[in-house]
């Protein structure tokens, strides 16, 4: 059955939990095979750290990052083998890889292995540069820029770093510059201003050394034309062409995740169904937040995916 109006979106880091992919893993040879590949490319045992945890190990970013790619994949396999594709992809930060091999712009190998280097770069900007990241409930954009802009220094930068919905905005700088901007969103109405537990400022400027050092391996790795738009992070607009996606893939170290437009984007294009496709449910209520009038649907464990291939299916 086609269909002309299905988004697939992809979440990123924090999304992770012990036990993630066990079931599918289990059930499905396909997705063995990949946790297999993905295992040899890393030199580690991907698939046990996201069965097994501990959650401690799960969490740091260089472990995070690949199991969340290869969870998200995995997942895109079982729809499709559903007959079930998208129209459209986006993907949160990270989830922009897992987006990018939906759409065949990136082959499996090259995701895991672009995302192991960005995960390593971007924690080792973390240790060269500490930063972190708070998230403010209750500000608009342009409230939340302001508050940025009064917290900063030109030493001790902080900036708008995601864009989730229309009421939660996270942020990311210097250490000093977060707590500062804390205290100000609470000053300027904030109903809330809290510390995210992060390795460090993402999507900021203190990402740039991640950002320069991920240049070289993102512009030499085989990127293809995506099959359906990607609604890049940067932008919040489509994008299929190999020679732009790169750029964007660049440049999103540094940047904010526009979400909120991202989303927007897919409604105007006449998108009415999304499917949060990995780990979680985390996105799936950001756009709730966004637009009521869609259908949101998550998959993530063999039940959730089932539930997906069987409604749009008869629609």
């Amino acid at each position: 059955m086609s269909h002309e109006n299905i988004a697939f979106v992809f979440p990123g880091q924090a999304s992770q939990y012990v036990g993630m992919g066990r079931d599918i893993y289990d059930q499905y040879p396909q997705v063995r095979r990949l946790y297999e590949q993905a295992n040899d490319l890393l030199d580690s045992d991907i698939a046990r750290v996201s069965f097994d945890g501990p959650a401690e190990t799960l969490k740091q970013t260089r472990f995070t990052q690949p199991a969340i790619l290869i969870h998200s994949i995995a997942v895109t396999s079982i729809l499709a083998s559903g007959g079930i594709f998208p129209d459209f992809v986006a993907g949160h930060s990270l989830g922009e890889y897992s987006a990018l091999v939906a759409a065949k712009s990136l082959d499996v190998a090259e995701a895991v292995k672009l995302v192991r280097l960005r995960s390593e770069l971007m924690h080792q900007a973390g240790e060269d540069q500490p930063g972190t990241m708070a998230v403010f409930i209750g500000l608009s954009p342009e409230e939340a820029e302001m508050v940025c802009n009064e917290a900063s220094t030109p030493s001790e930068p902080v900036q708008p770093a995601n864009f989730n919905s229309p009421e939660q905005i996270a942020v990311a700088g210097s250490i000093p510059a977060v707590n500062r901007a804390m205290d100000l969103a609470r000053a300027a109405g904030a109903k809330r201003a809290l510390p995210i537990s992060v390795s460090g400022a993402f999507h900021s400027v203190l990402m740039q050394s991640a950002r320069d050092g991920l240049s070289g391996a993102v512009q030499d790795a085989p990127f293809h034309d995506a099959q359906m738009p990607l609604i890049a992070n940067v932008t919040a607009q489509p994008v299929s062409k190999a020679e732009d996606i790169r750029p964007l893939l660049i440049e999103q170290l540094t940047c904010p995740v526009r979400w909120v437009e991202s989303m927007q984007t897919l409604v105007n294009l006449g998108v009415d169904t999304f499917v949060e496709v990995g780990p979680g449910s985390v996105l799936k209520g950001l756009i709730r937040r966004i637009n009521q009038d869609v259908q949101i649907l998550n998959a993530d464990k063999i039940e959730s995916i089932q539930g997906v291939i069987g409604k749009l299916n008869s629609a």
